[in-house]
């Protein structure tokens, strides 16, 4: 757990790629972007257009390599030799959110959940409903990328994303500090309307094809279901997650407590 008390920039920021989701990113007077690096090999009116655009914006311009752009970008495809760093408020390490004095009480954990419009739309339902944390590992996780802003409306700029390595290592870490871990499993016999829950709550939503793995599996306090009387065998993940996090704001309502 060591290398959480450090802040990785990918702990501070979303980083958008491709020359089109920079321009809307700096056109955006909601949002605040830390820089912009520019590969060394865009020149011309390319070059120029996100340079105006930076200048207006008041945002530094980096130069790099092309090769450098594309790892940070993460996407050597769709990169188009420019990225943004756009600075998302309310991310932060899982790491932090434990050590406040006010961790939150509820949180979605995300578990081999590989495409990004699941991603995105968990992210944009998780933040309608107030739930105060999903955390997001940076591996066996679609990565936070404009496929993911655009799935979630752009709401995923300011989602209460907490970041950690893995899914196994978040929910090793919750469990020490006291959370119970809920997962969603089609053939569990508790419902997610009826199961009563600790204080302090961690929700397993588990990958598309896999559901949730292994590793975490065994962490696990209880396994729970979303009834369904219909002829169906399972939900898509992110219509499970809305199914969970509106259930959560009718138990906050009506207890009177906090999410």
């Amino acid at each position: 757990m060591g290398d959480e008390a450090a802040i990785s920039p990918k702990d501070r920021f979303l980083t958008v790629y491709g020359r089109k989701p920079v321009l809307e990113a700096l056109d955006d007077a909601a949002l605040e972007v830390d820089k912009v690096i520019l590969a060394d090999t865009v020149r011309g009116q390319n070059a120029a257009e996100i340079e105006r655009a930076a200048k207006a914006a008041g945002v530094p311009v980096q130069r790099a390599s092309a090769h450098r752009v594309k790892v940070l970008a993460g996407n050597g495809k769709q990169d188009q030799g420019v990225l943004a760093d756009v600075v998302a408020p309310r991310m932060r390490s899982l790491h932090a959110a434990l050590s406040d004095g006010r961790p939150p009480s509820r949180v979605l954990l995300l578990d081999g959940i590989t495409t990004p419009a699941n991603v995105g739309m968990i992210l944009r339902t998780a933040t309608a409903a107030g739930l105060e944390g999903v955390v997001v590992p940076r591996r066996g996780v679609a990565a936070l990328d404009p496929m993911v802003v655009k799935a979630s409306a752009g709401v995923a700029f300011r989602a209460p994303v907490l970041r950690c390595g893995s899914a196994r290592e978040a929910a090793e870490m919750l469990t020490e500090a006291g959370y119970g871990i809920y997962a969603l499993g089609a053939s569990a016999r508790s419902s997610v309307f009826d199961v009563e829950l600790p204080q302090r709550a961690a929700f397993v939503l588990g990958g598309e094809t896999n559901g949730v793995g292994a590793e975490v599996g065994e962490l696990v306090t209880e396994w729970v279901s979303i009834p369904m009387p219909g002829e169906v065998e399972s939900l898509n993940v992110s219509a499970a997650a809305a199914v969970l996090s509106f259930e959560l704001v009718r138990r906050a309502k009506t207890s009177g407590t906090a999410r």
